[in-house]
């Protein structure tokens, strides 16, 4: 539910998705496991993934473009040359390279991110002064680069605020090796450059800390409000979304981390309750790189949502009634069909399916099991003549669905389906004595039926997700694991690089 399919972030985003540090801004109950509904666990493979370090390098590089440095002012008294004052004026970065990122998550602390042999360039212009004992005043202006080598530590605590998070990256040191200062051309006398050299480093460090770290705060609270509109949208459509308020602090582990969500479900004047939980953080395990945990009561309430929303409805004209109808070519079905239809063309018959109340969905072992009162009712268009209703029937539906991802698809199977008429009806047969059409309409819909609106069902969820963005990410071998009262979605992933640099273009 909280795929981040349109998740356009590398380690800072997915971290700040998936762990939240409390605060006392937020106030958990005494029990919030009970009310947690939906948990995300990342493991440490994910964290110190290869593709994720390197988006962690790309949000460095555009907190350093991105830097606003000030003008460096300052004087220093020389012997001989009197007073000798300098500025440095707009700086910028010139170039830029990092040689590596790791990321390690601190037990019950923060995610430490180190920044190793940052090579950066800048540029601008020096002008300096000085008064000589005679009064002799020289003003020059020259361009200047900057040659330095530096390493990074970051310390990424989390915060909750309004039941979401928001992140803290003050915690942030910049180490410098190298800091080198050439002039125009290096026309200069050696000395004059050594001068400035000394006179303006120790400033300049203070300038590039404070406005890096700055940068890269403000980067990180970003990434946080952005991470939560994505996810907020990703498990919202139309009118019907899920409440990913946080429910308790994460739990944050030298190997994973793990976050907790209410997964109430929004839906105009519905309120969603839930105090019921079976989530332990022992039901996960740290195998793969990602896990989501649903409850089965979230999937309940997701289904009472698509029902009041009308969503639950499906019609079959044309090749798709005739599919269904004609399953199979035998003398049997092709009387029932005639006696259903009297002889009117596909074309000219449509039929509706829908669900009468709100599907129960239980979670077991084998399967998700979904049990539902349907209606069906198919109604013909004679020529010339008023649409006339030839079959209406209702049934209780037990089918348990198997559910896999690949290839970019949701796939669907159904298995041990149950059908119960509770009330048919159909013109050809008044009386209800005729049991050939009931028995070809009940293996017509275990045969066809079921398997068609699971199929329709596979094509709108799958596209749904799509619209979300999920198709960008490559998931690795997933598995939707089903136990008694909740589900876990299991896998291995890459992130798109790119997506990281759209973001960070479109909001900077």
């Amino acid at each position: 539910m909280l795929w981040a399919g349109r998740m356009r972030l590398g380690t800072f985003g997915i971290l700040l998705m998936l762990v939240h540090t409390a605060a006392a801004a937020c106030e958990f109950g005494p029990f919030p496991y009970r009310v947690t509904g939906i948990v995300c666990r990342m493991t440490k493979p994910a964290a110190l993934l290869c593709k994720l370090n390197q988006e962690t390098a790309q949000v460095i590089q555009t907190a350093f473009r991105n830097a606003k440095f000030p003008n460096i002012t300052g004087e220093r008294s020389v012997r001989l040359l009197g007073k000798v004052a300098y500025e440095l004026t707009n700086i910028q970065v010139n170039g830029l390279s990092i040689e590596q990122s790791e990321v390690e998550l601190k037990e019950n602390d923060a995610i430490h991110i180190a920044i190793k042999n940052v090579t950066a360039f800048f540029k601008g212009t020096l002008t300096y002064g000085y008064t000589g004992a005679w009064f002799l005043q020289l003003f020059h202006s020259v361009d200047f680069e900057i040659e330095s080598s530096i390493d990074l530590q970051i310390n990424i605590k989390l915060m909750c605020q309004k039941d979401q998070v928001a992140a803290d990256a003050s915690d942030c040191y910049l180490t410098f090796h190298k800091l080198k200062l050439h002039l125009q051309g290096d026309k200069e006398p050696g000395w004059l450059k050594q001068l400035f050299t000394d006179f303006i480093s120790f400033a300049l460090k203070l300038v590039l800390k404070s406005e890096v770290c700055n940068e890269i705060n403000f980067l990180a609270q970003v990434l946080a409000n952005y991470v939560h509109d994505l996810a907020a949208n990703f498990v919202q459509d139309k009118d019907i979304s899920v409440d990913i308020a946080l429910t308790s602090a994460p739990l944050i582990k030298a190997n994973y981390l793990e976050s907790y969500h209410k997964g109430l479900v929004l839906y105009k004047n519905y309120s969603d309750v839930f105090s019921d939980s079976v989530f332990s953080p022992s039901l996960l395990t740290e195998s793969r790189m990602l896990y989501f945990w649903l409850s089965e009561h979230n999937l309940n309430s997701l289904a009472l949502a698509a029902f009041l929303d009308k969503r639950l409805v499906l019609t079959f004209r044309g090749e798709k009634l005739q599919a269904l109808f004609e399953m199979e070519d035998t003398e049997a079905q092709r009387k029932a069909v005639q006696m259903i239809f009297q002889g009117t063309s596909y074309n000219d018959s449509v039929a509706k399916v829908w669900s009468l109340a709100h599907p129960q969905i239980s979670l077991q072992p084998e399967g998700t099991v979904v049990k539902s009162l349907v209606a069906a009712e198919v109604s013909i268009f004679p020529a010339g003549e008023e649409p006339l209703m030839v079959l209406y029937m209702e049934k209780e539906i037990t089918v348990t669905i198997q559910a896999a991802y690949a290839e970019k698809k949701l796939i669907l199977h159904a298995s041990d389906s149950s059908i119960e008429f509770k009330v048919f009806k159909c013109t050809a047969d008044p009386s209800g004595n005729d049991l050939s059409i009931r028995n070809f309409l009940q293996t017509m819909i275990s045969v066809a039926g079921i398997p068609e609106v699971i199929s329709r069902i596979e094509l709108a969820l799958t596209s749904l997700m799509n619209s979300k963005g999920l198709h960008l990410f490559e998931l690795r071998n997933p598995e939707i694991v089903t136990r008694k009262g909740y589900v876990i979605v299991q896998l291995d992933f890459s992130f798109p690089n790119h997506l990281l640099l759209d973001f960070l273009e479109k909001r900077l």
